[in-house]
C-alpha cells in the first residue's frame, strides 16, 4: 500500500434528490371533454447510499470528489402516470468506514460488512397528483403536492482499519519487521524513525489453515494524543483492533516506562482502548542471553502477558502466534 495511495479521511458535500411534483391534470379525450382529475404522482428523489466493499482498503477513490448529487425525481403527468424516480448514488467504501457530521462529530453510519448498505441521505418523496384530492365536494381539484426537497449536508468519511491485532510501539520498535516475518506483507523497513507512514495489513497464517489479520500502525510518540508526530492521524485505527500487541525493543532504556508511556497515550486518546486484551512483546531479544531474560522477567508488568521475541532470529514467533490466537478466542 503506497503512502500516496492510502487515504483514510475525506470530506464531501452530498445532496440527495428532490422529489418530483405531483401533476394537476384532467382527463381530456374526444368524447369526454370534462373528465375527472388524473394527475400522476411525482417520482422519489435519489438516495445517497453507503455500501461496504471488502475489496477496498482505502478512500483513495473519493480523494478528489467534492460534491455528490443524486438525481431529482421527475414530475407526474396525465393518465395517472407517475414521474420517474431519481437515480441513487451508491458510494463504495472499505469496511471500517464511518460517516460523521462535521458540525457535531456525531456518527451517521458505520460500515463493517461486505455489501452492507446504509441510506445516508434519503431522497425527497414525490408529491401526490390531483387525482388523490378529488372528493364528493371538490371533484375537480386544481392543485397537487410539490415534491419534498432532498437533504444537503457535508459529511466526513473516516476509515478505521479492521484488524484482529494492532501493533503498538514507538518508531523503530520492530513492528514492520515482525509483520513482514509473520505474513506476506512487505512494509518499508529502515533504521530511522517513522519508516511506516501508513498502516500496513498482513494476514498471518496459523495452525490448521486458520489465520488472523495484523495491522502495523505508524509509530506512536509521547504526546501523540495531542497530534504530535503522526499523532491523531493513525491512533483511530487502533480502535478497531480486537487485541493490542505492544512492542518494546530489548535495548530500550526502560521497558516498563516505555510500555506505560504507550498505555498513557492510548488512554488519553480513548480510555476504552485499555479495555482491550493486550500482549507485551520484547522485540530484538536475540541480543539477550537466557540469564538476562530471566532477570528482566521479574521487572515486567504483572497484569500483561509478556514474551521475548526476535523477528530476525525467529525467536518466540510461534509462541507469540499461540498467545495471540488464544487471546482472540477469549475476546
Amino acid at each position: 500500500m503506497a503512502g500516496s495511495n492510502f487515504v483514510d479521511y475525506v470530506k464531501i458535500f452530498c445532496r440527495s434528490g428532490n422529489g418530483g411534483g405531483g401533476s394537476v391534470h384532467f382527463r381530456r379525450e374526444k368524447y369526454i371533454p370534462k373528465g375527472g382529475p388524473d394527475g400522476g404522482d411525482g417520482g422519489k428523489g435519489g438516495d445517497i447510499i453507503l455500501q461496504g466493499n471488502s475489496h477496498m482498503w482505502t478512500l483513495l477513490h473519493l480523494r478528489y470528489t467534492r460534491h455528490l448529487r443524486a438525481e431529482n425525481g421527475e414530475s407526474g403527468s396525465g393518465q395517472r402516470s407517475s414521474g420517474a424516480m431519481g437515480k441513487d448514488i451508491i458510494i463504495q467504501v472499505p469496511l471500517g468506514t464511518i460517516a460523521k457530521d462535521p458540525e457535531t462529530n456525531a456518527i451517521l453510519a458505520e460500515i463493517t460488512e461486505d455489501k452492507e448498505r446504509y441510506i445516508l441521505f434519503p431522497g425527497g418523496r414525490g408529491g401526490l397528483g390531483n387525482d388523490h384530492f378529488k372528493n364528493s365536494v371538490n371533484q375537480s381539484p386544481q392543485y397537487a403536492q410539490p415534491g419534498e426537497e432532498g437533504i444537503e449536508q457535508s459529511v466526513i468519511f473516516e476509515l478505521k482499519i479492521l484488524a484482529d491485532v494492532g501493533l503498538v510501539g514507538f518508531p523503530n520498535a520492530g513492528k514492520s519487521t515482525l509483520l513482514s516475518v509473520v505474513s506476506a506483507a512487505k512494509p518499508e523497513i529502515a533504521d530511522y524513525p517513522f519508516t511506516t507512514l501508513v498502516p500496513n495489513l498482513g494476514i498471518v497464517a496459523y495452525r490448521d489453515q486458520k489465520s488472523f489479520v495484523m495491522a502495523d500502525i505508524p509509530g506512536i510518540i509521547e504526546g501523540a494524543h495531542e497530534g504530535k508526530g503522526l499523532g491523531l492521524r493513525f491512533l483511530r485505527h487502533i480502535e478497531r483492533n480486537s487485541i493490542l500487541l505492544f512492542l518494546v525493543p530489548a535495548d530500550s532504556d526502560d521497558i516498563v516506562t516505555e510500555y506505560n508511556v504507550l498505555l498513557n497515550e492510548l488512554q488519553k486518546y480513548n480510555p476504552e482502548l485499555l479495555d482491550k486484551k493486550r500482549i507485551l512483546a520484547i522485540s530484538k531479544s536475540d541480543m539477550l542471553d537466557t540469564e538476562l531474560m530471566d532477570e528482566m522477567k521479574g521487572t515486567l508488568p504483572k497484569n500483561t502477558e509478556a514474551i521475548f521475541i526476535s523477528s530476525v532470529a525467529n525467536i518466540g514467533i510461534t509462541k507469540l502466534k499461540d498467545l495471540i490466537w488464544e487471546a482472540l478466542q477469549d475476546s
